[in-house]
């Protein structure tokens, strides 16, 4: 098959959802398609190259920032994108295109079905869809939301990400989504042995953005700092210095290390070396990072929303709060952190979960979808 994939971020641009588009686009070409993708180009980047096979076209949209795209820069992605997919449809002839992220890249799909007639399959993560990070783009879903209707209903599927945001999308397009969950590469995150670190290593990942309320991780482990444990803050974005100032306040410099922006493979290893993932996100599709977590045997201590609820068997691998009592947290971890037996059977469960996202199995869902597209349109 020849696929042609569109979304605004793909490593080393966005966040967990280019990572998963990433993947996949890795997968469909080590089962043997051809894959081409058109993304967003940044400072300092080739406009083509090759990613293990997958060809990779980045296109100027003015972003101005690694891990948060502006409404003018995805506007001015959607144009251009439009128009290279306008001229290259015809000749390269795709057999489908496969949209990530319903806004900005869904109306490309939309036109290409219209004028050439190619299906185009939509991959929704939570961000596209109205209310799904309320903090980020409720302003401008006001304007566009009235155009989005056939976007969704023409697409030959929607696929979310977790049954949280398929029952959010179902709010508002009445049209048939699956469910079929990011994944990723098991071997290169499972661990040859867990056991548990001495201090308890706690890491997050992530944008340092509202959505993900950074902060608060230093609020809640201010109140147990009394216990043996380090953190790691993975990531940059807009409340950097906030953090940075709420670790310095409380006095837990020397218990802190936020090293930025890495790479997939730091990323990685960064979680191998921990014990436990901390989240207090207000809003998420299917973090990424949490499924890494899951296969690297983490414990999860994250919010009671969104795509968390697949990945946590409350109890058992970990713990899903309530975002609104920091009590909950604080006592959650001090239960943890104080029990270290517990804490390793904890991670035993994770590491046994996360045999269902392996990404081999989620890319042979998806081909097996695009299959049976293909055939439908034949």
């Amino acid at each position: 098959m020849r696929i042609l994939v569109i979304t605004h971020e793909y490593p080393p641009i966005g966040g967990g959802g280019g990572k998963a588009a990433q993947d996949l686009c890795r997968g469909f070409v080590k089962a043997g398609h051809i894959v081409q993708v058109l993304t967003t180009h940044f400072a300092g980047q080739l406009r083509e190259e090759s990613d293990l096979g997958v060809s990779i076209h980045r296109i100027p949209s003015y972003r101005k920032k690694m891990y948060q795209a502006s409404f003018f820069s995805m506007l001015i992605f959607l144009v251009r994108s439009a128009w290279i997919a306008f001229r290259l449809v015809p000749r390269w002839k795709p057999d489908l295109l496969h949209i990530h992220f319903a806004v900005p890249a869904g109306p490309v799909g939309w036109l290409m079905q219209k004028i050439y007639g190619i299906p185009y399959i939509i991959t929704v993560q939570l961000g596209d869809i109205p209310g799904g990070t309320p903090e980020k783009t409720d302003r401008w879903f006001k304007f566009v939301y009235p155009f989005t209707p056939p976007i969704w209903k023409s697409a030959a599927q929607v696929i979310a990400v977790s049954q949280f945001t398929r029952r959010l999308a179902l709010n508002h397009y009445q049209v048939p989504i699956q469910v079929i969950p990011n994944g990723v590469q098991l071997e290169p995150l499972q661990p040859e042995m867990i056991t548990c670190c001495h201090p308890v290593k706690i890491v997050f990942a992530g944008r340092f953005i509202e959505q993900k309320d950074p902060v608060r991780i230093v609020r809640i482990l201010e109140q147990i700092k009394y216990l043996d444990w380090d953190c790691v803050m993975i990531g940059d974005g807009s409340l950097r210095s906030e953090v940075e100032a709420a670790i310095q306040q409380c006095g837990l410099a020397a218990r802190f290390e936020l090293p930025g922006w890495l790479t997939p493979e730091e990323v990685r290893e960064r979680l191998r070396q921990s014990d436990l993932l901390l989240m207090p996100s207000k809003s998420e599709g299917l973090p990424l990072v949490g499924v890494q977590a899951l296969a690297a045997g983490l414990c999860l201590v994250v919010s009671k929303i969104g795509g968390f609820e697949d990945l946590v068997e409350q109890g058992v691998n970990g713990f899903m709060l309530p975002n609104s009592d920091d009590n909950s947290w604080v006592e959650a971890l001090r239960e943890i952190i104080s029990k270290p037996d517990q804490l390793l059977q904890y991670r035993q469960h994770s590491l046994a979960r996360a045999r269902i996202f392996t990404i081999d199995h989620v890319v042979q869902q998806y081909l097996r979808l695009f299959e049976r597209m293909i055939g439908e349109k034949n």
